[in-house]
């Protein structure tokens, strides 16, 4: 992880956050007041001014700031302030966010290309837990770089390496159901999806926790890499289709966050990892499969993949009877058209879990939006030849008849939460670089604290 907030060093640069109206008013060393009159500084959002000291070096940035704006403003600074370590002063609603803005501002995926370390830090703002903020980057940082990177560096079984390393560094354990074994286990779903590939289809279980702590279980789609199997995805829509296991990054980096900060829940992981691959063993339009849940599904089609490996997941998950269910997944671009890549649809039952969600999510900037469950939907996926369809007639409402087939294999469950994300920044704004995301899992981690407590 790359070292960008430092303890308050003994020197260090201010950051004179300020905002248009409030400018006047700032306080602010007259010289520098001076200077932004003189070269027409206005305070307007994401601006930003270098002030020289009486000698010619560097006294200080002013930065502008909308009122009530993007609390991760500050991210475009590592990328073009000199090199120094700077401080935070001045208007500034949220400084931890402020703060973590900055820090995932200055991430760069470096596995293939080296990029030029600019040396810009920043000073922790009083406060603010420096453990926690170095988790939560951490946990960031750690999705960031799985999902950006390609599936020929990363299938099913180095998401199994990458589950693996996380519970090792935190002492929970690891079992892996892998290839044939998915058939004698009972998820056979998994291995159809999954068995066209040259690398094995794999259910990968991480667990950690007492026992008689409150069970939260995350599951997360872990395609490796979706040709759309038989149904074959255009080559343009096969460009993005490395992150289709962003899910299972989610759900890998919100367990680094309970995991490291010993969150008071018994914690299990499943990760159903596959490659929806083209050969001659693959899955077939028109074929029933049978499932984990004992129903069978027709497929409509075969680049409907993700929801089956989910099914005979949440299946198994449910077993259990965990008091909070998670399922992360990149399943549909119905989502993507009606909420776009910033916004990741959540489904649930739970009235209490989506207000306290929504209250969450706005409070980390970390958005989502709830569609719903909307029964009358359900019809959409009635089969002629078997329990269920995968995939709805006539194409509307993609995201919600997906996750009204999800439901079909997700009780019993305490509460249980579909959340349909896109795990990618289509282009860079500030602190969320262009490429693979961490979406929903910082308020995910602060409810889960409030619901169940914040360590052991």
């Amino acid at each position: 992880m790359r070292e960008v907030i430092v303890s308050a060093p003994a020197e260090s640069r201010p950051i004179w956050c300020v905002t248009k109206t409030g400018f006047a008013e700032a306080s602010l060393p007259e010289p520098a007041r001076r200077f932004a009159r003189s070269a027409g500084f206005e305070a307007a959002a994401g601006k930003h001014l270098l002030v020289p000291d009486a000698d010619g070096t560097l006294a200080g940035v002013l930065f502008g700031l909308a009122e009530g704006g993007d609390p991760f403003a500050l991210g475009v600074l590592p990328a073009i302030l000199p090199a120094g370590t700077y401080r935070l002063e001045g208007a500034l609603e949220n400084p931890r966010l402020a703060a973590l803005g900055f820090a995932l501002g200055a991430y760069r995926f470096t596995r293939y290309r080296k990029a030029t370390e600019r040396g810009v830090r920043l000073a922790l703002p009083p406060g603010v837990d420096a453990d926690g903020l170095s988790r939560t980057i951490a946990a960031v940082e750690l999705v960031r770089d799985l999902v950006n990177t390609p599936a020929n560096d990363l299938g099913p079984a180095e998401i199994e390496a990458a589950a693996r390393a996380l519970a090792a560094a935190h002492g929970a354990r690891v079992r892996v159901i892998r290839g044939e074994e998915l058939l004698a286990q009972n998820l056979p779903m998994i291995h159809a999806v999954g068995r066209a590939s040259a690398s094995a289809p794999r259910l990968i279980e991480l667990t950690a926790g007492e026992a008689g702590l409150p069970k939260v279980t995350l599951v997360g789609k872990g395609v490796a890499f979706d040709t759309g199997g038989l149904d074959i995805k255009p080559s343009s829509a096969m460009l993005l289709m490395k992150k289709d296991m962003g899910g299972a990054a989610c759900a890998l980096g919100l367990a680094h966050l309970l995991l490291a900060r010993r969150a008071r829940v018994r914690l299990k992981v499943l990760i159903p990892a596959v490659e929806n691959s083209i050969s001659g063993s693959a899955f077939r339009p028109g074929d029933v499969l049978a499932s984990r849940k004992g129903l069978t599904v027709e497929i409509g089609n075969t680049d409907a993949e993700g929801r089956l490996v989910l099914a005979d997941a949440l299946t198994l998950a449910c077993e259990e009877e965990p008091d909070l269910l998670i399922d992360f997944a990149t399943l549909t671009g119905a989502a993507r058209v009606a909420l776009g890549p910033q916004l990741p649809a959540a489904f649930t039952h739970d009235e209490a879990l989506a207000a306290d969600l929504a209250r969450h999510a706005q409070a980390e900037a970390d958005p989502l939006w709830r569609l719903p469950l909307w029964k009358p939907y359900a019809a959409m996926l009635d089969s002629k030849v078997a329990d269920t369809s995968n995939v709805s007639s006539g194409g509307l409402a993609g995201a919600i008849t997906a996750a009204l087939f999800l439901e079909k294999f997700a009780a019993p469950a305490g509460s249980w939460l579909h959340l349909d994300l896109f795990a990618w920044n289509p282009s860079t704004r500030p602190g969320r670089p262009e490429g693979g995301e961490a979406q929903t899992i910082r308020a995910l981690d602060t409810l889960i604290a409030e619901r169940y407590g914040a360590t052991r």
